[in-house]
């Protein structure tokens, strides 16, 4: 990887990460986002906030999730490491702890395979289905392997008592994911109780994401 490319990958996961920020999806020092740079995976550091992250402090490791160079990365950069192996399309990860997507992440009896209804179209076509992963704690390396299983199938996973996490091809449509996973968890608490009308099979199939 030149200079310059590696330059332009730290200028775009930084204005990524201060969007994640800036659009309330997550707080204090909690998510992390990453993006995969040849090789090797750049991805926010340990302790770091995503409001204020700066180029020169980013991580880098490989693929198996080992620290290669720059800050200690994120002590969560083991479920990044484990989306890129599980899906070889994916060029980026947001990781994130937005509210409503953690509430619903506590929630007892839902669907653990798909985790929210598709009440919108935009959600079918931009996420199509969310697997609720069991609990692990933070930092807990044994996800690794639930994720890794998980993704194989499902690009955006949630993590019990904890949040998303979206792989995409970029940045771009990697928070476009996020997003559209805590405006539809929004959704789904707001309609909880009330009889809903979710897109049917035939019209979810209609929207099917292109593979991410």
């Amino acid at each position: 990887m030149s200079g310059r490319d590696d330059e332009a990958d730290r200028s775009r996961l930084v204005a990524t990460a201060r969007a994640v920020a800036a659009r309330s999806l997550t707080h204090g020092s909690t998510g992390n986002v990453s993006v995969r740079a040849g090789e090797h995976i750049l991805v926010t550091p340990t302790g770091s906030s995503l409001a204020t992250v700066r180029a020169e402090e980013l991580s880098v490791i490989d693929a198996a999730g080992a620290h290669v160079s720059g800050a200690p990365p994120s002590k969560e950069t083991f479920l990044h490491a484990a989306m890129y192996r599980a899906r070889p399309g994916a060029g980026a990860v947001v990781h994130t702890h937005s509210t409503h997507a953690a509430a619903v992440s506590c929630l007892a009896l839902v669907d653990r395979r798909d985790v929210l209804p598709p009440l919108t179209a935009y959600y079918a076509m931009r996420v199509g289905s969310l697997a609720l992963l069991p609990y692990f704690a933070p930092g807990d390396s044994r996800a690794a392997d639930a994720v890794e299983a998980s993704a194989r199938e499902h690009a955006a996973l949630l993590l019990s008592n904890h949040g998303p996490v979206a792989a995409a091809p970029d940045l771009r449509r990697a928070l476009e994911m996020a997003e559209e996973i805590e405006e539809t968890a929004k959704l789904f608490l707001l309609l909880r109780g009330v009889p809903t009308r979710p897109l049917t099979t035939a019209q979810r199939a209609a929207l099917r994401p292109a593979s991410h």
